[in-house]
């Protein structure tokens, strides 16, 4: 592991420790940010673009589509950077940090749960409005699930973010 590296764990793992601490003394917290982290794992997601094209007729198919596109390009570029920087889930790197929930996989940067809630959002929000006071909230609390539930450290999340709304942003100034 580099260096800086190395020295920016250990600073970001005390403020997963603050985070998880709450929810380590009040379970009901805890497994109210572990069903939110299932839900972004691609259930509500999937449940969104399958429901789009009923709700919203042919644009809403497009916009399913275009959710779809936007998640294939997240997914290629997430496991490209987790390949490349193979850092550390904070779980693995402190020993009284658990996480809460099982990883998914053994690296943490960026946050896949993360970018792809933030892409999702964006796009559906591009094209339904409406649609920003369920997803803004979802997308928050996915992110937020994902330092709580110590999975990953808040660089990783605010990264996916700024990916996840640059991937959303680029496919809406091509495909739209």
């Amino acid at each position: 592991m580099q260096p800086w590296l190395h020295h920016l764990n250990e600073f970001e793992v005390s403020i997963c420790h603050a985070w998880g601490r709450l929810s380590r003394e009040r379970h009901w917290i805890q497994r109210g940010f572990a069903i939110v982290s299932r839900l972004g794992d691609g259930v509500f997601w999937y449940s969104l673009i399958a429901l789009l094209p009923l709700i919203y007729g042919v644009t809403g198919l497009k916009a399913g589509l275009h959710m779809l596109a936007t998640g294939g390009a997240a997914l290629i570029l997430y496991k490209s950077l987790k390949g490349f920087t193979r850092r550390e889930r904070p779980c693995h790197h402190a020993q009284d940090l658990p996480a809460l929930v099982p990883p998914l996989d053994h690296y943490s940067f960026p946050s896949g749960h993360t970018l792809h809630a933030v892409s999702f959002s964006t796009v559906a929000i591009h094209y339904f409005p409406e649609l920003a006071w369920l997803l803004v909230p979802f997308t928050t609390l996915v992110a937020s699930s994902r330092i709580v539930l110590g999975l990953h450290y808040p660089s990783d999340v605010l990264v996916a973010i700024l990916i996840g709304l640059g991937l959303a942003y680029a496919g809406i100034s091509v495909l739209v």
